[in-house]
């Protein structure tokens, strides 16, 4: 039987009934109505800086390149994830590289990991290439903390971030929270102003207040369960 995407089985909807998720988020809300939203401002411009300044390669030629999926259309990757696929394979082009593909099932056909591989096949990524596929992700942070697993002993090593603009925030503040060595590759060659890069941008920077506000509120009143979700 085929099986759909369905956000509130799936998706970030599935923590809908999550406690800390609540108590996390009112603190992120408190956090913001007591600066009269000067704090989400500071999110949002940081997440924006990020976004715009971020480099189109990692600073070392040795490093493991994690890519990050993105949900399929019909088994298809959109441009965004077209994007990231091709700067991946650019990098690899320059410098053979250990691939590290993210990304589980939206449904029943293929997983987003592996969309990007059959992507870098195509493309001409050879059969002996040091490549490694996460597929039982659904999201950003179990993307991170399943390929921390894999990576076992190499986490300890710089790793690089490889996503779309928008997106690399988001996983760098996760990867260090995760207590990984990373850096940020962005998938476009600069970021285009839009309507909908702007609210991109302001969701972005929304979740990425709501971590970094919900963890250090965590850790000053020693809730261990809710540090050990993001850790």
């Amino acid at each position: 039987m085929t099986t759909s995407y369905s956000p509130f089985r799936d998706g970030p909807w599935r923590h809908i009934g999550d406690r800390d998720v609540w108590h996390s988020l009112g603190v992120s809300a408190a956090a913001v109505v007591l600066s009269g939203g000067l704090l989400w401002l500071y999110f949002f411009l940081r997440t924006a800086l990020l976004a715009r300044r971020a480099p189109l390669r990692p600073a070392g030629d040795g490093t493991t390149l994690l890519l990050f999926g993105k949900r399929l259309a019909g088994e298809r990757v959109d441009a965004d994830y077209a994007a990231r696929i091709a700067r991946v394979w650019a990098l690899y082009q320059e410098h053979e590289r250990t691939l590290l593909l993210l990304g589980g099932r939206t449904g029943a056909g293929l997983s987003e990991a592996a969309a990007a591989l059959q992507c870098l096949r195509e493309y001409g990524l050879p059969a002996e290439a040091d490549v490694r596929c996460e597929d039982a992700s659904t999201d950003t942070l179990e993307n991170l903390r399943n390929a921390r697993e894999l990576l076992g002993d190499a986490a300890a090593a710089p790793v690089a971030l490889v996503s779309s603009r928008y997106h690399l925030p988001r996983c760098l503040l996760l990867a260090e929270s995760l207590g990984l060595q990373a850096d940020v590759v962005a998938a476009e060659p600069r970021l285009r102003w839009s309507a909908g890069l702007l609210v991109r941008l302001a969701l972005e920077a929304s979740y990425c207040l709501w971590l970094d506000v919900g963890s250090r509120w965590a850790r000053l009143i020693g809730h261990r369960r809710m540090v050990e979700r993001v850790t």
